[in-house]
Parts: C-alpha cells; sequence; structure tokens
C-alpha cells in the first residue's frame, strides 16, 4: 500500500510538436498507459487529448492537475456503467 504514496516523477511529453515535462505520481503514469493501452492511442495522443480539453476550460487548471481530473473522472465513469 505504502507504493500509491510516491512523490511525482517528471517525463517528457510531447503535445502538438512541442516538447513539455509533467510530473506525476506513479499512480497516475499507471493510470495514462492504461488509457493509452485501452484505447490503442500512443501517451502522447492520450495526454494531448486531455491538453485540449483542459484549454477549452473557463479556468483551465495546469496540465498535471487536469491529468489527475481526467483520469478520476474516466474511472468514475467507467465505474458507474
Amino acid at each position: 500500500m505504502d507504493e500509491i504514496y510516491h512523490p511525482p516523477v517528471k517525463r517528457s511529453v510531447e503535445i502538438a510538436g512541442h516538447k513539455t515535462s509533467i510530473s506525476l505520481e506513479p499512480l497516475f503514469w499507471d493510470m495514462l498507459h492504461g488509457v493509452a493501452a485501452r484505447e490503442g492511442l500512443p501517451l502522447n495522443a492520450v495526454i494531448a487529448r486531455i491538453d485540449a480539453e483542459r484549454l477549452e476550460a473557463a479556468q483551465p487548471p495546469g496540465l498535471a492537475t487536469a491529468v489527475r481530473l481526467w483520469l478520476a473522472a474516466d474511472l468514475q465513469g467507467r465505474s458507474d456503467q
């Protein structure tokens, strides 16, 4: 159970041809990889989709926060089915 309490890990990603870095806890990186595998998409494509959605918000959060919120909403949506 202690493995979930790991500090964020910074990784480089590419969004729309631009490189950036994002810091997420390993649990969220694992969840992102799971979404990418489930949808048959590269990890960068999943992150780019989340980024595009967050930029449409009235008050866009930072990318790391958007990823965490998106993953939580995705998980909640799948558990409601």
